[in-house]
Parts: C-alpha cells; structure tokens; sequence
C-alpha cells in the first residue's frame, strides 16, 4: 500500500495507525464501514463547506458515516447566518483531494477551520480517510482531534 500524505504526517508525529484498504471507486463512508466490518458510528466522513465569508477557507466537517451534515447547528455553532456545502467539484478545487478521499490529516496546516462531531469524543477509535480513496486510517479519536485540531460540536443528525 502506497503511503499516503496522511500517513506521512502521523508517522512524524509518533502517533500510531492502522491502514485499511478498500476499493478505491467507493465513495459512501457507510458502505466503506459495513466492508471493513467497522461500526458506522466510527467511520468518519469529512465534508467541506463553503465559508461563511469571501476570502476565507472553507471548512472540513468530520461526522459520523451513519449520520449527515445539519447545517443550520453548523451555522450555529460558528456564528454564520448561512452555511453552503460544497459541490463535488468545489470541494476537489479547494481541497487538491477526490471527493472520497478528503481528510483533514492530509490537509494540515493548510488553514482549513476543522470541525468533528461531538459523538467522537465517546469514542477510542476513529476511523477517517487517509487523503485518497481506497485507503482509511484507523487511529486514536483522541490523537486526530489534538492532531487536526478539531473543534468538537453538535452537528451531526440522523440519515
């Protein structure tokens, strides 16, 4: 398995993996977590949103595979008026990442506002994309908010 941007950058950082292969033309994190017999509610996917404002970058949401994005608590919770997710399209342009395969791991310091459900606090472990289809990371819920520096809040609602 080739290393991915993302491995690269938790390996630097001491903080240990495990990297799950899959079919890299899946694209639902639900059907990714039911393949690798992993629980929904572990499986993150990460989304990207339009900014609040012109000029700033775009934010990565990271929820549950089981659950999907409520933009009104996520306009809430930043102090917007209106959230906008991004098209497939615009989150590829924004991201230099396929649709897919977004992650915040491989998106470090690159500005991005980070943001993770709250139910991952609960959790041990996490899983998340590694930055390109085909392969998720497997890792400690703690060491990817640290890591990330993601602001837990309540976003997520039932599919």
């Amino acid at each position: 398995m080739e290393k991915t941007q993302a491995m690269r950058a938790l390996e630097g950082k001491r903080i240990p993996y495990e990297a799950l292969a899959y079919p890299d033309d899946m694209r639902d994190a639900l059907e990714i977590a039911l393949l690798l017999n992993l629980p929904p509610a572990a499986v993150y996917k990460t989304l990207v949103v339009l900014p609040p404002e012109p000029g700033k970058k775009p934010l990565l949401v990271m929820i549950p595979s089981d659950t999907q994005l409520d933009l009104k608590k996520l306009a809430a919770a930043v102090g917007a008026k209106k959230m906008k997710m991004a098209t497939q399209r615009e989150a590829e342009e924004l991201t230099g990442l396929q649709v897919g395969g977004i992650s915040a791991v491989a998106l470090l310091n690159k500005g991005f506002a980070v943001f993770i459900d709250r139910a991952a606090l609960k959790l041990d472990r996490i899983c998340v994309s590694a930055g390109k289809r085909g392969t998720q990371l497997y890792m400690s819920a703690a060491d990817l908010i640290k890591l990330t520096g993601a602001r837990p809040i309540d976003v997520a609602s039932d599919l």
